[in-house]
């Protein structure tokens, strides 16, 4: 046999392992991914989950004591610039370098970012791990994602169940984080909890390492390699661009208080911005573009939704500094505990969940429903914080917090998995992880909202508040479930 006859066989032999289903109907390669991304999401979650805290706590508490405002614009702002930093990760996943390989990258930038944090004290150490985790991060997360994608082809019904498994690990990861972190923290401080988080991270990094060999083939190629005379193009586009910013921090007009702002503007321009090129792309097919154009409405609403969601790690972690009662019998719960209850339900009813869209087929709710439920969900979450009106100054109990971050938390099962399976099978063919990339940024926008909605929070009452944005997201899942006729056709999807 030849060593040609040999590769030939070699990669025949990973497509069929790569193929083959389990008990569950999914290929058995998506577990090897699942748990490589459970363990990213512990480190990342368990960051989100004490990050706000450090930035609220006074110094004799180990934090840095800075004002409410600032920090959920911090916080916010952050949250925003992981997700916008995958528009980067994902070009160059489809221009340079293989997703394979940059996954691998990103998660030694992450575990780097991390140790920073663990070892580096003050705003200027936490400056320098946020930047490194924000790239890393970039490089990684949507890379991964467009993996799991080549694992299906055209099985509808079994990627929406096997999106569902893959986020049901994202939500154990983000679950235990801040389970572990928050103890940690409340037992030991906050650097050994980042210590914590840096852990986690090395665990993604055997995982993935372990099995990357076995992943698809398509994970090792480059879909529409760049010109090495465009290179230099590219380098100084990117050097520009980091220039700008730089001097826009030096020069004032953007500080820790306007962060999350300044981030909003930058992901909606880059949106805007993506959507014209793969619109306007001779290299894109019209019935692509018919269905990026179905898109559109779907990311509004997705952006939206993770603005109300993401608001447990500004909003949320404000309320509870100032208004909840965490003695319970005694015992102080550690604060990061009372949100750390939203991954946990989403981990609790995805398998019912992806088993029912498995049962139903093409019977199931469309994707524009799913949507649409979500938003009305995490909208009756915010409703039943009213109740805290009638517990006056520090005296909300903490079971309110845990039913309502619950009930937020089981929304997320109807958007966020659906909207990870709908964007890698729309993707137009030369856009394939740049179109993953443009779904992240409505993480990216969700966060960067969830830090404006927290500046608000500090302006008006809470009940005004809360009142305000519940039924904001619910009018919004009434508007779109009226419309998922129309972004059907558009989209063809269930």
């Amino acid at each position: 046999m030849t060593e040609i006859d040999k590769s030939v066989a070699t990669e025949y032999h990973r497509t069929v392992e790569r193929t083959r289903s389990d008990s569950l109907g999914q290929p058995k390669g998506l577990w090897n991914l699942a748990f490589t991304e459970l363990w990213e999401r512990f480190s990342f979650y368990g960051l989100q989950g004490v990050l706000s805290f450090y930035l609220l706590y006074s110094l004799s508490d180990g934090g840095l004591d800075l004002a409410p405002a600032t920090a959920v614009s911090i916080v916010g702002a952050y949250g925003g610039s992981v997700y916008l930093s995958q528009i980067l990760g994902a070009w160059i996943a489809d221009r340079l370098i293989a997703p394979r390989r940059m996954v691998l990258y990103g998660a030694v930038v992450i575990t780097v970012g991390h140790l920073a944090l663990a070892i580096l004290d003050g705003l200027s150490g936490l400056a320098f791990g946020l930047t490194l985790i924000v790239l890393g991060t970039g490089a990684l997360k949507t890379n991964i994602t467009s993996i799991v994608g080549m694992l299906y082809a055209d099985n509808r019904p079994a990627r929406d169940a096997g999106f569902s498994y893959f986020y049901m690990a994202i939500n154990t990861g983000s679950a235990f984080g801040p389970l572990l972190t928050g103890f940690t923290q409340s037992r030991w401080g906050f650097h050994a909890a980042f210590s914590l988080a840096a852990v986690g991270m090395v665990g993604a990094l055997i995982q993935y390492s372990w099995k990357m060999r076995d992943l698809p083939a398509e994970a090792g190629v480059v879909t529409n390699p760049i010109a090495r005379t465009h290179l230099p193009y590219a380098f100084a586009a990117v050097a520009a661009v980091t220039a700008f910013v730089v001097a826009l921090w030096q020069l004032g007009f953007v500080d820790n208080t306007n962060l999350s702002h300044f981030v909003g503007t930058v992901i909606l321009v880059a949106a805007i911005i993506y959507f014209t090129v793969i619109l306007r792309s001779p290299n894109v097919t019209p019935a692509e573009k018919r269905r990026m154009r179905g898109f559109i409405p779907l990311w509004i609403a997705s952006l939206l939704y993770f603005g109300f969601l993401f608001q447990k790690f500004t909003t949320i972690s404000v309320f509870i500094k100032d208004r909840v009662d965490l003695d319970v019998g005694g015992w102080q719960v550690p604060a990061p505990w009372l949100t750390t209850i939203s991954p946990v339900s989403a981990v609790l009813l995805t398998p019912l969940v992806a088993m029912l869209w498995t049962k139903l087929g093409t019977r199931q709710p469309t994707t524009s429903a799913k949507f649409a439920i979500g938003l009305t969900m995490v909208g009756c979450a915010y409703l039943l914080l009213m109740l805290s009106q009638f517990f006056p100054d520090k005296t909300v109990p903490p079971l309110l917090v845990l039913v309502s971050m619950a009930v937020a938390g089981s929304s997320e099962i109807f958007v966020g998995p659906v909207g990870l399976a709908l964007a890698t099978r729309i993707a137009p063919e030369r856009f394939t992880a740049q179109t993953v990339a443009l779904l992240f940024l409505t993480l990216a926008g969700g966060s960067t909202l969830s830090g404006l909605l927290g500046g608000l929070f500090t302006t008006i009452s809470t009940g005004t508040f809360f009142l305000l944005v519940g039924s904001g997201a619910v009018l919004l899942g009434a508007v779109l479930f009226g419309l998922s006729r129309k972004i059907e056709v558009l989209t063809d999807s269930r």
